[in-house]
């Protein structure tokens, strides 16, 4: 598989990863058992396996498996997105780090979805939920300090702006201070940003590798140069 190919199957990992879990967790809602509150009830809620109270909030998800199964696949999509999309990214250490707490949110997808909340708190909540929040929106800080000619640079400003939301999202949230949002509204500002910026980046690198018919190898390559690591010096004068 050439760096075009890998790289739009990476997106259209990073796609259905989201696109997925979307669908999936809309579906779950709709078969909630009483009122289901975006503001007052957590995402994790969705995957409970048994129905009663829940820290004081009424819980009762017939379809729990179905979310779990999202999360899990979800979390194994984005890992596989990134390892594919390896030609869109820098050779630099910075790109190499964000990288690796993406992967690490994408086993915090999947701990999440193997351990609900209900059957093993502790794993959820810091293998599964404390990774997501911090990795991913760690990993969208630190994207928004790339400089490099690869596709993925392209992605900074959106990584910049979700990834300010998300650390917003954490304060709130820890802090108990929702601001009218509830407690699973500073949950949701922290926890989608990442998911937001992955079909941004997927579907930005799916454009950008698109090369019509009888594009040659040496044209392919220059869409993704290889680089130092060292950034450009600009020419002044």
């Amino acid at each position: 598989m050439n760096p075009n190919q890998s790289v739009r199957a990476g997106a259209i990992a990073w796609i259905a990863a989201v696109g997925q879990f979307i669908v999936v967790m809309l579906v779950v809602q709709v078969t909630w058992k009483g009122p289901y509150s975006w503001a007052d009830n957590y995402i994790s809620d969705l995957g409970n396996v048994q129905c009663g109270e829940w820290d004081g909030r009424s819980v009762c998800s017939p379809l729990h498996g179905l979310m779990n199964m999202s999360l899990t696949l979800g979390g194994a999509l984005i890992i596989v997105g990134v390892l594919l999309t390896d030609a869109a990214w820098p050779r630099t250490t910075l790109a190499r780090t964000i990288r690796s707490l993406l992967v690490a949110t994408g086993g915090g997808w999947m701990v999440a979805g193997l351990s609900p909340a209900d059957v093993n708190e502790d794993l959820h909540l810091l293998g599964g939920a404390f990774v997501i929040f911090a990795g991913g929106n760690l990993a969208l800080l630190l994207t928004a300090f790339l400089r490099s000619s690869k596709p993925i640079n392209n992605t900074r400003r959106y990584a910049a702006a979700l990834g300010g939301v998300g650390l917003i999202g954490i304060v709130l949230h820890l802090g108990g201070n929702d601001l009218g949002l509830g407690l699973g509204g500073t949950e949701r500002m922290t926890a989608y940003a990442l998911p937001i910026w992955l079909l941004i980046a997927g579907t930005h690198l799916l454009r950008a590798s698109r090369l019509p018919r009888g594009t040659s190898r040496p044209e392919r390559s220059r869409l993704y140069p290889v680089e130092s690591g060292v950034a450009p010096s600009r020419r002044t004068g």
